[in-house]
């Protein structure tokens, strides 16, 4: 065999490879980190809240489960868990009502000014949170919205609009994804065959879509649970009104309750890992969900 017919010799891939799992380990240690850390603040004894309940309990140093049950028994706390769960709720509804046709008109059609509209469909993703909670706050300003902005801005319907506001964009990035992934031939058939497009739309691209659906949802929850710089200028952080989770831990940071602000994160950091790991194990994988 002649030297130029031999084969070049083949660099090792393990410094590429390790290089990878360090970058990966580094960034998967930080997030877990801040996890650990909630939990080993909450739970060692030296806190404020402990010294203050082993002063009047005894030498008993509470845990983080009686910690957690210390904030439970907060009525206003209470209040702010169920509108969380309530406003979340409505907010994935209402953002994968939107996102399904939206992301489908944009996946299926191609029209004058489609990348304009798209880029529009991301400004509540780019935009700082207080701009879009400012923006809101003047919106309502307006006719015809000011008619009954009394009845929105600072009340419990202000809480799901400025998370859906932004929740919504998520939504749409998911289901743009996922229907550009189904094979529209199917659709086309269907069409040739006599079906409407709306027939079409209805019984082969929405079933199909179900994971998607499922992990636009989700992942609009996720988004909604963690929502709060909107909260805070078009709705407020009002006890016993519109506080939610999130503006929970801002009122009990403001007030020095640290403990009891770390505790709630913690709550939070639970819900979003369950509707996280949903969204993993029966929603379709998208690509291209955040722009």
């Amino acid at each position: 065999m002649s030297e130029e017919a031999k084969p070049v010799g083949r660099h090792s891939d393990k410094p590429f490879i390790v290089g990878l799992a360090i970058i990966v380990a580094t960034y998967v240690a930080l997030l877990v980190g801040l996890v650990v850390a909630d939990v080993a603040y909450i739970s060692k004894p030296s806190s404020s809240s402990a010294k203050t309940l082993a002063g009047a309990e005894g030498n008993t140093q509470p845990g983080l489960i009686d910690r957690v049950q210390i904030a439970l028994a907060d009525p206003d706390i209470r209040y702010s868990i169920k509108l969380t769960l309530i406003s979340c709720f409505f907010t994935a509804i209402l953002s994968v009502l939107v996102a399904v046709p939206i992301g489908y008109f944009l996946s299926r059609f191609s029209f004058p000014g489609r990348n304009l509209i798209d880029a529009i469909l991301d400004i509540p993703i780019v935009l700082p949170p207080l701009v879009v909670g400012l923006s809101l706050l003047i919106l309502f300003q307006f006719a015809p919205f000011s008619h009954f902005s009394k009845d929105i801005v600072y009340q419990i319907p202000a809480v799901v609009i400025a998370q859906f506001t932004v929740s919504a964009a998520f939504a749409v990035r998911v289901m743009r994804a996922t229907f550009d992934q189904i094979d529209a031939r199917l659709e086309q058939v269907a069409l040739t065959l006599g079906s409407s497009r709306a027939q079409a739309f209805t019984t082969i691209a929405v079933p199909q879509s179900y994971s998607g659906m499922l992990t636009a949802g989700t992942l609009a929850w996720a988004r909604a649970l963690g929502e709060f710089g909107p909260l805070l200028i078009f709705a407020g952080a009002m006890r016993g009104k519109t506080e939610v989770l999130s503006t929970t831990v801002f009122l009990e940071l403001s007030v020095g309750n640290l403990d009891g602000a770390v505790v709630v994160s913690l709550m939070m950091v639970c819900a979003a890992v369950i509707v996280l790991v949903i969204a993993r194990v029966f929603g379709r994988p998208s690509r291209s969900i955040v722009s």
